[in-house]
């Protein structure tokens, strides 16, 4: 990697933290502490609010912004592949969301990357809809507001039960989207295939951002 290459993935990475150590840096891009400290104060001299010291971490100073960012072409490519599994397997806004940002990329981008964007060879075939995209839009907003809701629900088994849950998290799987919750029935995480979600229907409250039911507590909760 280039020198200065390794200054922008610096500032890059501080700018997505709160805050980072000299190690984490080091390890990141496959250099020693000493290098990252050079870059650090290199940084620091040429007007970067780096904040922060050896020993204890760095930051961006808030509000600190970079110019326009370009792309190189293999992160084109992997921004492409992205766009495109979003528009087969994401429901039909959300495809369109991803193609509007691929848009916006293409436009920014010049000539050469522009073309490499639009012929990249990564390829997501689309054979119908998949399964319990219908909710998808539904249970994103339910998410992200964290809004309490209900649905009947039908098992491997074909048992039907209704469900009153906090939803936390969706998660595709290939073939299937799964939504991962906290079930008041359960009462406890659980993790419901939306291709056998029922009358899906918001029950007009939120949940509260509670110690222990929180997505991180469902993933520790997955790997335990």
């Amino acid at each position: 990697m280039r020198r200065a290459d390794r200054l922008f993935q610096i500032t890059q990475i501080l700018r997505g933290r709160r805050l980072t150590t000299a190690a984490q840096l080091a390890e990141r891009l496959a250099v020693s502490e000493r290098t990252i400290y050079r870059d650090i104060a290199d940084l620091s001299t040429s007007g970067v609010p780096v904040e922060g010291e050896a020993g204890v971490g760095y930051r961006l100073r808030p509000g600190f912004d970079l110019p326009p960012l370009m792309f190189s072409a293999d992160e084109l490519a992997a921004l492409a592949l992205g766009a495109r599994v979003v528009g087969a397997k994401g429901g039909s806004e959300l495809a369109l969301h991803a193609a509007s940002a691929l848009e916006k990329i293409s436009a920014a981008v010049g000539p050469a990357l522009r073309a490499r964007l639009e012929t990249t060879a990564l390829l997501v075939p689309d054979f119908g809809v998949t399964p319990g995209t219908q909710h998808i839009e539904a249970l994103r907003r339910a998410v992200d507001q964290r809004l309490r809701i209900a649905f009947d629900y039908v098992d491997e088994k074909g048992a039907r039960s209704t469900r009153f849950v906090w939803p936390l998290g969706l998660f595709f799987w290939g073939q299937v989207w799964t939504l991962g919750a906290w079930c008041e029935l359960r009462n406890d995480f659980r993790s419901f295939r939306l291709d056998r979600l029922l009358q899906l229907a918001l029950a007009g409250d939120q949940f509260p951002d509670m110690e222990g039911r929180r997505l991180a507590d469902l993933l520790r909760h997955c790997h335990a």
